[in-house]
């Protein structure tokens, strides 16, 4: 370890700085010991691990390149979250511990990470709210409410309502706000796919939305950009002051957050680094939506009987291998993971700016059962079997509520409707790998993407012989699948149009 003194001589920083950088949370809050020294030494000194010498110049470089210090801050709060699990330090035996002072010196004050009061979602007193990135609002408090929003009642129930742009448009807002989403869209979407984000404005409101885009700069990749913005100060009976407006980019979307000039901004910096317990809290609040998906279902025929053929720990072993191998696929093409049970999958499509959600499940699927091919080759070889793995896919469209379930320590992503459950008939329905989907979402492709799909329904003649009928649909119980018709399960599904998907051309 090395002592205050220490690393004050040898970095060349004011003790000034040094409590400055405890204060922000860029070290770690030092020990306070007795040093050992007789006479007129310190009777107490404080004490940092041995990399602080580093990090203060780490420090010091990331400001030569540029990084404001809330930037610095967010780098430093996060990448420390990990190391700060532990406090048992390695200490020279000849330092005796002393208890530290509640409240501590105040040469040396804690890090905010270290307290034990630390901001919440509910404490943020500044605008705050968060886009996904279909730049639709999914939470918002009070402050962004009034101060951003216009005093927004409630949060429309449909995505579309939800969009920032429109908005921020019918509540007539500043064109700062407006450039700077803009920005934010440009970094994120190809040009020609901003328009998407444009539906629902008027012709002229679009047309400087537009411009508004293609004179944005791009930022270059960062977890946190921030810019000056003026907005109304509700502490300061809405009086107009110009704000430092963060956004910080995580999976699941993007957290804005504005704090007026002056205001403290530690607090919200610790807080906006504790990236998994920020993003559960804001996702816990998000309220439900009536939103478009696809569904996809896929299950493994015959598991009962797969299960029975192989020993526990191989069967676990083929099932894991399946779910390791789709994933990637899954998410490609955009998919969210839905709760499961058993050996199914359960995935939701959403609409995409830059993608078609339809068709995104429909080259899920296909790349699912080609990767399904592979896995049952490769039992067929190892366990000298004739077995055919196959997964039978159920797809369909509809709009649906999405929303959260909780528990107290998770919570998963829900969709309520009829929707799941059509699929989930139709996979069942399905047989030896087939991909079956509904007329309604085969109506709903762009003509373009209709004309990639081969898709039909196989006919029986009166010769017993197959005949398949291109571009065609039926219904399920018009259908002969293998004696699989006319079961109960499958009897809310029955006057259910749906088509036998055989290939979607692969796109240039």
């Amino acid at each position: 370890m090395i002592s205050s003194k220490e690393l004050l001589n040898k970095t060349g920083i004011s003790r000034a700085t040094l409590n400055n950088y405890i204060k922000f949370g860029l070290l770690r809050r030092p020990l306070v010991m007795n040093p050992g020294s007789e006479g007129d030494g310190p009777r107490q000194l404080g004490y940092f691990p041995d990399e602080a010498e580093e990090q203060i110049r780490q420090i010091r470089r990331l400001k030569g390149e540029g990084l404001s210090m809330a930037e610095i801050v967010s780098r430093f709060v996060s990448a420390r979250a990990e190391s700060d699990k532990s406090d048992n330090l390695d200490l020279p035996t000849h330092l005796k511990a002393v208890p530290v002072s509640d409240p501590p010196p105040k040469v040396l004050p804690p890090a905010l990470p270290g307290s034990e009061l630390r901001l919440t979602v509910d404490e943020i007193a500044h605008p705050a709210y968060m886009l996904n990135y279909n730049f639709e609002l999914i939470w918002f408090n009070s402050a962004a409410q009034k101060a951003v929003f216009g005093g927004i009642e409630t949060l429309p129930a449909t995505c579309d309502e939800r969009r920032v742009f429109r908005l921020l448009a019918d509540q007539g807002a500043s064109e700062e706000l407006m450039r700077f989403h803009a920005g934010l869209a440009k970094a994120r979407l190809p040009a020609n796919q901003f328009h998407v984000l444009c539906q629902g404005l008027t012709a002229s409101t679009a047309a400087q939305l537009q411009q508004f885009f293609s004179e944005a700069m791009i930022e270059a990749p960062r977890q946190m950009l921030h810019v000056p913005i003026t907005l109304p100060d509700e502490s300061n009976n809405g009086q107009l002051l110009e704000h430092t407006t963060y956004a910080s980019f995580f999976r699941e979307g993007i957290f804005i957050a504005a704090v007026p000039e002056g205001s403290d901004t530690i607090s919200l910096m610790e807080f906006m680094a504790r990236r998994d317990e920020m993003i559960r809290s804001l996702l816990k609040r998000r309220l439900p939506v009536l939103t478009h998906l696809a569904v996809l279902v896929a299950d493994l025929q015959s598991s009962v009987r797969i299960c029975s053929e192989l020993p526990p720990e191989e069967y676990f072993e083929l099932i894991n291998e399946i779910w390791a191998a789709m994933g990637p696929i899954f998410r490609r093409f955009h998919g969210t993971y839905a709760k499961h049970v058993g050996d199914g999958m359960v995935y939701y499509f959403f609409p995409e700016p830059d993608s078609n959600y339809l068709s995104n499940a429909l080259y899920c699927a296909q790349e699912v059962r080609r990767e399904m091919q592979k896995i049952s080759k490769a039992w067929q070889i190892r366990k000298n079997w004739h077995n055919e793995l196959y997964l039978n896919t159920g797809i369909t469209e509809g709009q649906e509520w999405l929303g959260t379930f909780q528990a107290s320590t998770s919570f998963e992503l829900v969709v309520l409707g009829d929707t799941i459950n059509q699929a989930a008939r139709i996979s069942d329905f399905a047989r030896h790998g087939c991909i079956w989907v509904t007329k309604s979402l085969v109506g709903k492709l762009t003509s373009e993407d209709r004309a990639k799909l081969h898709y039909g329904v196989r006919r029986h003649d009166r010769d017993g012989r197959d005949t398949f009928v291109a571009s065609s649909f039926s219904t399920v119980a018009s259908l002969d699948n293998g004696g699989n018709v006319g079961t109960a399960k499958h009897s809310d599904i029955a006057t259910l149009p749906i088509t036998e998907m055989v290939e979607i051309a692969e796109t240039a």
